[in-house]
């Protein structure tokens, strides 16, 4: 309906240009949004404020002219003009009840599109330390980028879902030494503990594998621990291994899969760190001082320049971040998106610098950053955090085992990546309407319900006679259904462009809440034949929407509560 009023209205903009009313050269974009009162109709827009300048009208003499100047169309019931310039449409029912065929036409395809055109996407997310389980903030990571990849390939994008491991440095060595005085019976309390160690329960898991010489399986790795608690290289090479695989077990559960694992070792063994210090060098944008190398990143809009190698020889933390992403442009990502903590701030503008500094034609501002910020787990009003397993954190796991996978998908990727989010368990795990994902799924079990009552009353759902009396559905509550209806392919291509999941969860709220009082306001078990299946009809589209949007939320979609 949205794009049948916008091509009205470009039709009215040509009539207005070819009377002279507007100037031949304007061209404005048509914004048409769904009114937010009934009463004002189904579809406004504000052209007639906008175009009222350049015109040298008044907005309302604009709007008028605007009306007359509409096609014929027995989509739209009425136009009226309200307040200073505002133009409302009506619906014509017939026309708006057309949505329900348009959403069981299409099924499952109902919202998607070809707009990417198979463009290739990389998004990086979650991208943890193999240092021990994944925390809740790991969670909220992986939550936001599965959902952000699937509205990518539902919009036409060629997506590869990749995880970078940060397996080199100073962590994966604490990593070692932890597991190391664990297999040699020294214990967080005691004198010999590393002064940096990880104290989880997990670690001494890891410790008795490597002594029991079990076999891990990890991705294409495979490394079996030697037993040998002195051994401290064959005890990094299992612990990774290790992590790397309960990390692994615990994003599937999650119902979060990788199609890319990259090493952060990998770059210093195929010489890909020393050959971007080479480039730099090279490039003339880097200086010695205090017996460091540094790049002069204010060159290119960081707010002072950064040491690239430290006196010791070794590397700071965000040169290999540069290798690890000029090899992505060299593997024919021009989009990539990296979903990552807010802790990772200070690095964007670092790594866009570096990219800049290589001079290879790699776009100002690339890569994408989506940046979350930290989540607080409560139960009972109070904060929790701690983990016996983890020892210092609520785990992923901690929160599929107590609230389930879809309850925790769903809170995690509801709200706004930039906002801090409280995690309430009692309210997860709660079957009411103030549980938002039980609430949506509730509204999709309800239809299957409607249907299971329809059959079971000898009323099986006749599609043909639906089809034939959409135009029955003229209630309010219906038409504000069939309104949400129409609006999920925007909702969903504006989700994606803007890499905001949270949209599809409102979204599914709205659309819930609306159904809900639909269900309450109208009786659909009626004994008027043609009445009572249009209304299903209208259930059905409403339940393969529900679907549709809980798929790309990585959510399920029960029959039955």
């Amino acid at each position: 309906m949205k794009e049948t009023i916008i091509t009205l209205l470009e039709g009215a903009l040509e009539t207005l240009k070819q009377q002279g009313t507007l100037p031949a050269d304007i061209a404005p974009v048509i914004k048409v949004d769904p009114t937010k009162d009934k009463a004002h109709g189904d579809y406004a827009t504000n052209l007639a404020l906008v175009l009222a300048k350049p015109a040298g009208r008044k907005p309302r003499e604009l709007a008028e002219a605007l009306i007359a100047a509409l096609p014929p169309s027995d989509a739209v019931e009425k136009v009226e003009i309200a307040g200073p310039g505002f133009v409302n449409f009506f619906a014509a029912t017939d026309a708006a009840a057309q949505i329900v065929r348009q959403v069981l036409d299409a099924g499952d395809a109902f919202g998607r599109s070809l707009a990417g055109g198979g463009q290739k996407v990389q998004v990086e997310f979650v991208s943890a330390n193999p240092t021990g389980p994944l925390h809740v903030g790991h969670g909220r990571g992986a939550a936001i980028g599965d959902c952000i990849a699937r509205l990518l390939e539902a919009t036409g994008f060629d997506v590869t879902r990749e995880f970078y491991y940060n397996d080199a440095g100073a962590q994966i060595a604490n990593l070692a030494l932890s597991v190391q005085a664990r297999a040699k019976g020294v214990t967080p309390d005691g004198d010999a503990w590393p002064a940096d160690g990880y104290r989880g329960d997990y670690i001494l898991e890891v410790a008795n594998g490597y002594l029991a010489g079990e076999t891990v399986h990890a991705d294409d790795r495979h490394v079996t621990g030697k037993g040998d608690p002195d051994d401290l290289d064959a005890i990094r090479e299992f612990a990774v291994a290790w992590l790397r695989r309960e990390q692994d077990l615990d994003l599937k559960a999650f119902g979060v899969e990788f199609d890319v694992y990259f090493l952060e070792s990998s770059l210093y063994e195929k010489g890909k760190v020393e050959d971007v210090v080479e480039r730099l060098i090279a490039g003339g944008h880097t200086y010695e001082k205090d017996g460091a190398l540094w790049l002069r990143t204010t060159d290119f809009g960081d707010d002072k320049d950064r040491v690239m190698r430290k006196s010791d020889g070794s590397y700071t933390y965000f040169l290999p971040d540069v290798a690890y992403h000029l090899n992505k442009w060299q593997r024919g990502f021009t989009t990539v998106i990296n979903e990552q903590g807010a802790d990772h701030h200070s690095t964007v503008t670092r790594v866009r610098a570096g990219l800049q500094a290589l001079e290879i034609g790699i776009p100002k501002g690339w890569p994408d950053y989506v940046l979350h910020q930290m989540v607080m787990v409560t139960r009972s009003g109070v904060e929790v955090k701690l983990s016996k397993r983890a020892g210092s954190y609520v785990t992923v796991r901690d929160l599929i085992d107590e609230v389930g996978r879809d309850a925790t998908r769903f809170f995690l990727a509801a709200r706004r990546a930039d906002s801090q989010l409280t995690f309430d368990i009692d309210l997860a795990r709660s079957q009411s309407n103030d549980n938002p994902v039980y609430y949506v799924q509730y509204a999709h079990a309800r239809v299957c319900s409607m249907l299971r009552k329809a059959q079971a009353d000898g009323q099986p759902f006749d599609h043909d006679l639906a089809m034939a009396n959409l135009a029955r559905l003229d209630a309010d509550q219906e038409k504000t259904v069939m309104n949400r209806l129409a609006r999920f392919p925007e909702v969903v291509d504006h989700a994606a462009a803007s890499r905001e999941p949270q949209q599809v969860a409102q979204y599914l709220l709205d659309l819930a809440a609306e159904f809900h009082s639909c269900y309450n306001a109208v009786k659909v078990m009626v004994e008027d034949d043609a009445l009572r299946n249009a209304r299903l009809a209208l259930g059905l589209a409403a339940r393969q929407v529900l679907r549709n949007g809980l798929d790309l939320m990585g959510v399920s979609a029960p029959e039955e509560m």
